[in-house]
């Protein structure tokens, strides 16, 4: 019975130390007697117990690293402190088992190490300005050194770029000057345009002046002209309207003397007004006019009558 166990104590082991199960995005580097023999590979492997073992357990995820602070020395002799972040990802589990005895500390070191040759090439001012720039460099460098360790570089970021005390005050003092500077440019500007836009509205209101006061001129003479059209075409109705009534009378007067009885009607009108027409100038004046043939007031009478009569037989 103790034999028995025993035997089984020792297949259970031996099972344990056979089967191997390996996460997901994970990879573990097989050695067999000390040399590398093989990669494990997510999900159920078998291996030799006593004979294979777990070199190394990497996983395949991507891995943030914390680049430690450092003090960077720009161009123009000004110190900066530095502090940055890293990620990276195991592409090569054998590269990255063999390749480096410390890959991590090898990629942090590195990362510094370009940081500052990057910063040194920089203005102060321009750090600030390229911090895109100074990542990809330090990326590109990287991920080339670190293709022999078996890792892949993907992305640097800087956190925070701190200059001394007395260059931050100074910034800050460049700072406030030029947004005052911009306020007062802006402020500048704005009365500019309002005095444009003043100039402007009294120009255009004074050309909208100008032109009402040519319509209202010009309105103006034409209803002169309009009103100086009406009274002529009026006043010349009127003159056609009285020769028109004078000529209807005098044909009236006309008809009325061929009639039975018309000559002696205008024989006796004329009469009445040739005594009346002398009776008027007889009170007028104090000259009293006279004609020669006053006597023969009949004979006058007569030589009237005789135009009378020839003139419709001229008609």
């Amino acid at each position: 019975m103790p034999v028995a166990l025993i035997i089984l104590v020792v297949v259970i082991v031996f099972i344990a130390k056979s089967v191997k199960v390996v996460p997901q995005q994970n990879a573990w580097v097989l050695e067999r007697l000390g040399k590398f023999h093989g990669v494990l590979q997510p999900g159920l492997n078998i291996v030799l117990p006593f004979i294979d073992r777990i070199a190394y357990k990497h996983s395949l995820k991507e891995i943030p690293l914390d680049v430690p602070s450092q003090v960077c020395i720009t161009r123009d002799n000004t110190q900066l402190q530095v502090d940055g972040i890293l990620y990276f990802q195991v592409t090569d589990p054998k590269l990255a088992s063999y390749g480096s005895s410390d890959p991590i500390l090898a990629i942090t070191q590195l990362a510094q190490t370009t940081l500052r040759s990057v910063i040194g090439k920089m203005e102060l001012d321009k750090t600030f300005e390229e911090r895109d720039d100074i990542n990809r460099t330090v990326v590109a460098a990287l991920d080339e050194a670190a293709a022999n360790w078996g890792v892949k570089v993907l992305r640097y970021e800087i956190k925070d770029l701190t200059p001394p005390g007395d260059i931050l005050h100074a910034m800050q003092a460049q700072i406030t000057a030029e947004r005052e500077k911009r306020a007062l440019i802006a402020a500048s500007e704005g009365r500019k345009q309002e005095q444009i836009n003043i100039a402007t509205g009294e120009r255009e209101a004074s050309i909208q002046k100008s032109e009402g006061e040519m319509q209202a001129a010009i309105n103006q003479s034409e209803g002169e002209k309009q009103a100086a059209v009406n009274r002529a075409m009026g006043e010349a109705e009127a003159v056609k309207l009285v020769a028109r009534a004078t000529a209807e009378a005098i044909h009236m007067v006309a008809q009325t003397i061929r009639q039975p009885g018309g000559m002696e009607a205008v024989n006796l009108k004329v009469a009445e007004q040739y005594v009346e027409a002398f009776a008027g100038v007889a009170k007028q004046g104090n000259t009293l006019i006279l004609p020669g043939n006053l006597a023969d007031m009949g004979g006058l009478v007569a030589s009237a009558m005789k135009i009378v009569r020839e003139t419709p037989a001229q008609n």
